[in-house]
Order: C-alpha cells, then structure tokens, then sequence
C-alpha cells in the first residue's frame, strides 16, 4: 500500500512545506502561494487497517478503543461487548439486567492522545511483510508491546499528521450496508445472513446468560426455541409485502419491490443505498406491529457483537469532530458521475419575486377553465405572497380602516386585487417610474385559462399529481408546509395549475388537499408520524 502511496505523500510534503504558485480566479493577475493539508480519509473498516497501520482483527481490532478494546473469544470468532460502558455513568440502562444478570459499571476506554500513539509507534519494529526466510518462511509475530500495530504509516511521514485528532473516518455507508445485512437477516431468519446461529446459542449457553433461548435435545432432535427478535412466518410474509407496496418519491430510492422474493419470504440484492433507506425509513414503520415494543424501539438489541456494530458506538465522536455525515461517507464519490434526473434547469430573472419560478412543467399540458371564485383566492394569494408589493397592501388596508369596514380582512381578500389594478393603471397613465412591465402584469390579473400539468420539478423535486401517482412506482403527490407556530401541514398534491400573465410570465400553484392533522389524527412515536388521512381540513383554502 505505501508503494502506491508514495507520489500523493511526496506531492503533500511539497504543497505543505513549500506550496506551489496558483493564479486567482478573481484577478488573472495575480499570483499567491497556495498550501494545502490532508485534512483526513474516508474508507471503510479493511481500507482503514490498511492506511493505519492498525490491524484490524483479533481482540483489539479498533484503533481508538486500541489496547481497552472490550473483546472476548467465542465459537468460531472474537466478539466484542460491553457497548453499556460507553454510556453516561447514570444511565439506567447500565442497571439493567436483561441483558446479562448484571448492572455496567466499567468506565468507556481510555482517550489515547498523539502523544501515547506514538509513543506506541516508537515499539513497532520494521519488518519485512508476509512470509520471508529471515522468519523461517512464515509471517512474524507481532510483540505484546507492539498491541495490533502492524507498521508505521507512510501518512507520519506528513509533519501535522500525528496532531490530527480525526485522521480516518469510518464510511457510514459500509457500516450502514454491513449492519443492514446482518439486522434484517437476523429478523427475516435467513439462514445464510443471520446472527443468530447454532453457535450463537451455545455461546448463550456457556456464558450462563438468556436461559430462554438456548438450545434443548427433544428426542435425537437438537431443538432451537423461537426468539423475540425473529419474525413468525407469517410477519415475514408481512413485512416483504409491506416493503413491496412501499413507494417512495422518485431519484428518493430504488424499486424495493423488485428485491422481495416472489413468494414473499424473503429480501435479496440490496445495494448500500437501499440499505440505508430500509435502516432509515423502513424498519421503524415495518417492524412495529411485528414484534415487541421492546425489540421494535431497540431494533439492534440482537444476539451479535461483531466488529461492524462496534463501529456505531464511535460515529458519534467522529461527527463531533468532523461535522455532518454527509461530508465524510462515500455516496457522493460513488453517486457523483450520476445525471441528475431531477434538473429543473429553468433559472429566470425578474424583479417580482413570484415570477422568478423555478418550477419546470411536465407532462401533456391541457387548458381547465377554473371558476372565478377560486381564481380569485389563487389571484389574492400570489398578490399577497409579492413582498414587493407589500406597500400596496399596507395602503389598501388602512383605506379599509377609515372607512369604517367591519370585516377588514375579508374585504381585504375581495377588494384587493380590483383596487391594485386600477391603482396601478392609474400610475402608468401619469408614466409613474415606479411601474415596470412585471408590476403592470402582475396587476392586469391572470388569464381566464390555466394551464394544468400532470407532474412538475420545483428545485430538484418532483411533484406528481395523485391521480397519476396512483399508476406509477414512486410516490410524489404527498406534500407537506410548516405554519406559523411551528406546526406541520400535511396534504395531498391533486392539480398543478399555471396561471399565465402578460408578458409572458406565469405563476405554478398547487392545488391540495389537506389533512386534519390534530391530536387524535396524528401519532408521532420514535420520531415517526403517523397521519390519518380520512378527514380533510381547509377545504376553501
């Protein structure tokens, strides 16, 4: 590895010591001297022993846990435990004793600092890799003082390198794919992908701990009693069917549903990022009416400890010292040479704030005749979302106020846009500089027919109307606002509607339904929120 390593190493020694002359962007003139780091890399666990230098196996297998590594042996492989430890020291669930009969009170491992890494570093003996004759023709042995170190690595040779606090970030991605594999593997009981094997429950068994699920002779039959954690045949048929009949909204994840077996019985083929929708979304909505409280609100509360669930246990200090997962997982790197199919590439200019759209119509357009009294709200609306036209609306209010109005604000509402237009041809009669083309098309109201669109792409999303979004695979009707006191409005997106204007400007509206979304309609529960959809709100808004 440190063969090919070598030109990027000598090439930062050279931006880091002497930096190299760049031209500004700005100024083709001038020219600086500009210096660089390597701030850290991003890999997955094998990539990360082999740029580290830290072997990635045995009983102290990760490098920030190092020698404190909690670990022990088992039928067939090393485990590591004790993930309780790394929890606040009053947390209750160090006092509880389900899991083996005894409370947490051992502290999280030990913080190690550049200055014990290298002096660790400083006890590693350079030797020759793989077999060679100067070790009898087989590998060397590593020294109890030399821990898992299998060399120095060649990034020491960078002069700041040994003071960075973060200098390999485990890939999320991989993590997240690993841990998906082995958690739904273990509920779906799929014999080649679960934890919860023979050996499993031997290791149960010799550890005197979860009496309940070791294994019984019945006869010459050795007999595996069902777990909590697995679904019945039944849930599993549920669960596949539950993930096929998802839908999600488009470029959002792939066809799930083409990853379920036909008779239902189990899930195959899954790529990282449906790994990562089935973890983030999935799970949590699937499993809950298929197993416990318990198991659904503590998914990973399984039978295994290998290495990979280890690794959560430290994402959350790396996210303190790196920042956002989003800049240090590999889905960008992989996904990058992708198309955006979601492009809306419409970009205009305009000094009215809602005619600078960029929203980009889709589908086969067909012109509806909408009744005045809704084009009228749709009218008011757009002029009361102008905050260039705030002034107007400031005016019209108070002329309401001296007249004397009971009813201002509905006045408001049916008498605005008659006063705005007359006030605003008024101006343009006398040349007023204040009146550009925009503010006399926006005053002379919308034309009679609107346009009405299937489908559109508003910032990169797209939007499906729900009478086609019942035909396709991907779901893009649904749509959500939040209100003025903090509260979320959820509906169902049902025309998408363009209001054309002189001058060829135009304004994309939403017509939606809406959702009543109080109390006893809406559930959140482990960050989930549930809606029931049967009763409608707002329906003149």
């Amino acid at each position: 590895m440190d063969v090919f390593l070598r030109p990027l190493i000598e090439e930062l020694k050279e931006l880091w010591e002497n930096g190299i002359d760049t031209r500004d962007a700005g100024n083709d003139r001038k020219v600086f001297k500009m210096r660089a780091a390597l701030l850290w890399t991003v890999n997955d666990f094998p990539a990360r022993s082999s740029l580290s230098g830290w072997s990635g196996q045995g009983y102290k297998a990760f490098p920030t846990c190092n020698e404190d590594t909690p670990s022990m042996r088992v039928i067939g492989k090393t485990a590591y435990f004790g993930h309780r430890r790394f929890l606040p020291s009053t947390h209750r669930w160090r006092s509880n004793l389900d899991f083996d009969g005894r409370t947490e009170r051992k502290r999280p491992p030990r913080r190690f600092s550049s200055v014990d890494i290298m002096d660790q570093l400083r006890r590693v003996k350079t030797s020759i890799p793989g077999k060679h004759p100067n070790y009898g023709g087989v590998k060397r042995k590593r020294g109890d003082d030399e821990l898992n170190w299998r060399k120095k690595s060649i990034f020491y040779e960078l002069p700041y390198w040994a003071e960075i606090e973060l200098k390999h970030n485990l890939d999320v991605m991989h993590i997240e794919k690993n841990i998906c594999d082995s958690l739904l593997g273990t509920l779906m009981g799929d014999p080649h992908k679960s934890k919860d094997t023979d050996n499993a429950r031997r290791d149960l068994q010799h550890l005197g701990i979860r009496s309940e699920l070791h294994l019984y002779e019945d006869g010459n039959k050795l007999m595996k009693p069902a777990a909590e954690y697995t679904f019945s045949e039944a849930n599993r048929r549920k669960f596949c069917r539950f993930v096929r009949s998802v839908k999600f909204p488009d470029g959002f994840a792939g066809n799930l549903s083409k990853n379920v077996a036909h008779n239902d019985s189990r899930i195959v083929g899954l790529k990282s990022h449906d790994c990562h929708v089935i973890m983030q979304r999935l799970l949590p909505v699937g499993c809950r009416s298929l197993v416990n409280k318990t198991i659904s609100s503590t998914i990973i509360e399984l039978s295994f400890f290998d290495i990979m669930i280890h690794l959560v246990l430290h994402l959350p200090e790396e996210a303190i010292l790196g920042g956002p997962v989003y800049m240090r997982w590999m889905y960008p790197f992989e996904r990058f040479n992708r198309p955006d199919r979601n492009d809306d590439g419409i970009h205009r200019t305009s000094r009215l704030f809602v005619f600078e759209s960029q929203c980009k119509p889709m589908g086969k357009q067909s012109q509806v005749y909408v009744e005045k009294n809704v084009r009228d709200r749709a009218e008011f609306y757009i002029l009361n979302n102008s905050p260039e036209i705030e002034t107007y609306l400031n005016q019209h209010k108070q002329e309401l106020q001296l007249r004397g109005c009971l009813n201002p604000d509905e006045a408001h509402r049916n008498e605005f846009a008659d006063w705005f237009f007359e006030k605003i041809y008024a101006m343009n009669r006398v040349h007023a500089p204040e009146v550009t083309h925009e503010l006399l098309s926006l005053a002379s109201k919308s034309n009679i027919f609107v346009s009405s669109y299937p489908a559109c792409i508003v910032n990169g999303v797209r939007f499906v109307t729900h009478a086609r979004d019942v035909r396709l695979k991907t779901q893009n009707s649904g749509v959500s606002v939040p209100g003025t006191e903090n509260e979320i409005f959820y509906g169902q997106l049902q025309q998408i509607l363009e209001f054309s204007y002189l001058n060829n400007f135009s304004v994309v509206l939403f017509k939606c339904k809406w959702f009543r979304c109080d109390s006893r309609r809406m559930v959140t529960e482990n960050n989930i929120t549930s809606i029931n959809i049967t009763s409608e709100s707002y329906k003149d808004d």
